[in-house]
């Protein structure tokens, strides 16, 4: 082992709670929590390639109480409880650090961190340098010229400067910066309402705490009163954020014993734990460096800016044959394109990157306009080779948000097949609220890797450069790292979705084949009449134009309509309307929601909210819409997202086709100018009261299973139970409030919403929800039954086995607790309908390419489907889609598809 290397201290507890918090709640088929193991043992895995030469020492909390809790009584004493999943994972990752021939210290008494703290000075005075991989903000206060630490959620170091820059105040204050800010998970008193900021302001000006205290009458205001205050335990806290560096050790770093890894009980229990790719890895014998890294062609520049990577700018024919080579020899591999725009109509390829194994990936320029562009070659050429690798399904590819390279390729005739994975899709998959889905926050949730971002070596705002100006060996880089990333993404995800059969086959059977079926939707466009929203964009702003007079007029004086302050001061001061609902700050709040409320009493609220609504809808469609249409196809090309909502729902975006209003006039209106073409017509499907449908099966009521297994109209039936009258002498009043009531007590509405939804008292309101459950009691039993599966396991599941995480689920706070109630709630219902949808968009997409080539489908929107078919063809498509939809899911109830034909959107769906 190297002298030379640093030692690295792993705070093994850190490790344990990030990694329990990071990933879903993983099992094995025996349903053995492994989610927190995996996550411990990559990190430690990972810093060991990172790290080969250097000693690594794995350091964990003793059970019991510490010195702290002779000093204070209280330290710690809000934690809750170790969750039990948590608890039995300790033993196995314990054992596994132990056959990986890494020495573990567990010090009675003291903390993981006081160990730390004394190892890492006992190496400063043996002149070695020290990491220390943790995340724990407190260990701060040992950085050194020779200690630093490892953040192991993005795998930056953090040295003296670092911690200047992140905190605000320089290693030696970091203790009474902890005091002054004090901890509620450690339950350290500190300076009441003294935030980082306002710590690492008095810190700058008096230096440290003694001096502060001396000067605490001199600070101004109630932080100052609260300074005051907390001096009689201001020196406790200090005490307790102090990493002791003195702990009575029987050992020594140098006297610490050597171990080795032992294979055979790794083996053992990686089948234990089923981690399965590891197990391969084991199994494998030693890699040999393949000939294409043993020879050095002058025309592949080797990019090894990271430890333990290689990364290759292809530069001449014979090094991209050579990797096609091996690609052809491989599992499976990744691709990624670089291109100059993240839209893909406008997008020009730029590169192209490769990765087989990990750490290992090659970049192949074609379009640079830097530096040694004219020795990159030729885009043609590139594609030429590639494009039978790229069109052969034979060949598996792992992409990260592939849609993407797929439309780059068919812009240059290559039709990508063999898309195998998408890590996009699986990490949405796996658990859709974890993290965001970008590659970035992936690399740093599941890999504990910061990736080089693209404002780091393009720039931002105006002045950013496309990627086709980024110097070739910084481009190299970047693009290497994005397939590498992809590729270890994968292994990781992948292994986590096989221990969950349900979403696997979720991933298998609909996120990933739904890919082609949006791009194809996305390739074709809408057409839109661009003359026709201009006349709409014109009769739009008459309209505001009159608003704003007639809210000029209600006020007594101009104004500016769209400012919170304005508005507060106008409602509240000068025509004193009640304050219902406050924001954060303090201040009446103008948000939407209260000006409805308002509006039932107030004419000027109901001014400014038509004229909220018709200024979005001008400026959000009316308006850019015709700028949208592509110069080359004449149509509007959305972009669909599946990875965006937590339920499973698309979006999508330029323009969003989710939010165009159906309800009122204008946004009907909107809906007219989607057009057909010439001896085309656009059929409109959608499915008829799904959610509540749903809800039938789900709840199994027999109520509602009998009213939609006759066909009747539930919410007729829903008002005549709740008001007592018969079904044929419902109004038309109580029948909205009947459907008002259905949809929101399935949305976990509360009898205060309810009340104001259908403006009635709330005593009325619980009348109401009271006769709704005598009359459908599975409903209730159904809702009670998912409250209490969500708190037991912290998600629910849609019909299919999507799992929708409801992490406040046992939040402390009343309100965020009763929020994630009512999301578990609706939740497998809006979950169900989207798999339901993205099923059908499926089978009509398969169904039209067999027997309707000449129609397709052009949009998705909610629970509605648009194809674009030929005039003669339109009766035969409108039935056959009606047939597949009914057909995509099989409930107790059934589901029930309504269509219409038209020359727009707005007349299929016969408004």
């Amino acid at each position: 082992m190297s002298t030379t290397s640093p030692i690295i201290l792993i705070d093994g507890s850190s490790y344990l709670f990030r990694a329990y918090h990071a990933l879903p709640p993983l099992t094995t088929s025996r349903g053995e929590p492994t989610g927190a193991v995996r996550g411990v043992i990559s990190m430690i895995r990972s810093l060991m390639g990172e790290h080969p030469t250097s000693a690594i020492l794995v350091i964990f909390d003793a059970k019991g109480p510490t010195f702290r809790h002779e000093l204070y009584k209280d330290y710690k004493a809000n934690r809750p409880a170790m969750p039990e999943d948590l608890r039995v994972q300790i033993q196995p990752i314990h054992d596994l650090i132990d056959a990986m021939g890494l020495p573990r210290l567990v010090i009675e008494g003291v903390e993981a961190d006081d160990v730390i703290g004394t190892l890492a000075l006992q190496a400063v005075a043996l002149n070695k340098q020290v990491i220390i991989s943790t995340g724990d903000k407190d260990m701060a206060q040992l950085v050194c010229p020779q200690i630093s630490l490892l953040n192991t959620m993005n795998n930056t170091k953090l040295d003296e400067e670092g911690v200047q820059e992140k905190f605000g105040v320089n290693p030696s204050q970091i203790i009474d910066y902890l005091a002054l800010m004090g901890d509620k998970s450690d339950n350290i008193p500190g300076v009441e309402k003294c935030g980082p900021k306002t710590a690492a302001k008095w810190l700058a000006e008096y230096d440290n705490l003694d001096t502060l205290v001396d000067n605490a009458d001199s600070i101004k205001g109630k932080i100052g009163e609260n300074l005051r205050k907390s001096i009689p335990t201001l020196f406790l806290s200090k005490q307790l954020a102090t990493i002791k560096t003195d702990v009575p050790l029987d050992f020594s770093l140098e006297s610490l014993p050597q171990t080795e890894p032992q294979p055979q009980q790794l083996k053992q229990l990686y089948e234990q734990l089923e981690f399965k790719t590891w197990l391969k890895e084991l199994d494998k014998p030693a890699k040999q460096a393949s000939s294409s890294k043993e020879s050095s062609h002058s025309d592949t520049l080797q990019v090894q800016e990271g430890s333990g990577k290689d990364y290759q700018l292809l530069m001449s024919e014979q090094a991209v044959k050579d990797w096609i080579q091996r690609i052809k020899a491989s599992e499976c591999f990744a691709v990624d394109t670089e291109t100059t725009s993240v839209k893909y109509k406008e997008a020009q390829l730029v590169g192209i990157s490769l990765a087989v194994t990990e750490n290992e990936a090659a970049y192949i320029p074609v379009a640079h306009t830097t530096e040694c562009a004219k020795e990159q070659l030729s885009r043609d050429w590139v594609l030429s080779e590639l494009k039978p690798l790229l069109e052969n399904p034979n060949y598996k590819k792992i992409g990260q948000h592939i849609k993407y390279d797929a439309h780059i390729f068919e812009r240059y005739g290559i039709k990508l097949q063999g898309i195998a994975y998408d890590t996009m899709l699986e990490s949405y998959v796996l658990n859709s609220t974890a993290t965001r889905h970008d590659m970035d926050s992936l690399a740093a949730h599941y890999l504990n890797y910061e990736t080089v971002s693209f404002e780091s070596i393009a720039g931002k705002g105006a002045k950013q450069k496309t990627f086709d100006q980024i110097p070739l060996k910084t481009a190299s880089y970047y693009a290497c790292e994005d397939a590498d990333i992809t590729l270890r993404l994968h292994r990781c995800l992948h292994e986590a979705l096989s221990q969950v059969p349900n979403l696997q086959k979720l991933y298998q059977q609909v996120e990933h084949p739904l890919i082609a079926v949006l791009q194809s939707m996305e390739s074709v466009g809408a057409l839109i009449d661009p003359e026709l929203l201009a006349q709409q964009s014109e009769s739009l702003a008459e309209r505001i134009g009159e608003l704003e007079d007639e809210a000029y007029a209600l006020a007594g004086g101009e104004f500016n309509l769209n400012s919170p302050k304005q508005l507060q001061a106008l409602f509240f001061e000068k025509l004193g309307m009640p304050i219902l609902k406050k924001t954060p700050k303090g201040q009446p709040s103008t948000a939407e929601a209260v000006l409805q409320e308002l509006a039932l009493d107030y004419p000027l609220p109901a001014v400014i909210l038509e004229h909220r609504t018709l200024t979005k809808l001008k400026n959000t469609y009316t308006d850019p819409l015709p700028s949208l249409i592509h110069p080359d196809s004449g149509r509007v090309h959305t972009s669909y997202h599946q990875a965006v909502t937590s339920t499973g729902r698309l979006s999508s975006s330029d323009p969003n086709l989710q939010n165009i209003p159906i309800r009122s006039e204008e946004g009907r209106k909107i809906r007219q100018a989607f057009i057909a073409p010439k001896g085309r017509v656009l059929i409109a499907a959608d499915y008829s009261q799904i959610e509540l449908r749903i809800m039938a099966h789900l709840s199994a009521d027999k109520g509602l299973l009998a009213a939609f297994s006759e066909d009747l109209d539930v919410h007729r039936m829903t008002a005549a139970e709740i008001f007592g009258v018969e079904p044929d002498e419902v109004s038309g009043e109580q029948r909205r409030q009947a459907k008002a009531i259905n949809f929101g007590l399935i949305y976990g509405m509360s009898a205060f919403g309810l009340a104001k939804q259908i403006n009635v008292s709330r005593a009325q309101a619980n009348d109401y929800m009271q006769r709704y459950f005598e009359r459908y009691p599975g409903v209730l039993d159904y809702m009670e039954g998912i409250r209490e599966q969500a708190a037991r396991l912290g998600y629910v599941e849609t019909l299919f086995g999507r799992r929708l995480y409801v992490p406040d689920i046992q939040a402390r706070n009343a309100a965020r607790r009763q929020a994630a109630e009512r999301t578990a709630i609706n939740a497998p219902m809006q979950g169900t309908a989207a798999d339901i949808i993205k099923k059908a968009m499926i089978k009509v997409h398969q169904w039209l390419q067999t027997e309707h080539k000449d129609a397709f489908l052009l949009m998705q929107v909610h629970d509605e489907l648009i194809v674009e078919a030929p005039k003669q063809q339109a009766d035969a498509v409108m039935q056959g889609l009606i047939d597949t939809m009914s057909s995509a899911a099989t409930l107790n109830v059934p589901l029930v598809v309504e269509a219409g034909i038209g020359q727009c959107w707005g007349e299929a769906h016969g408004l």
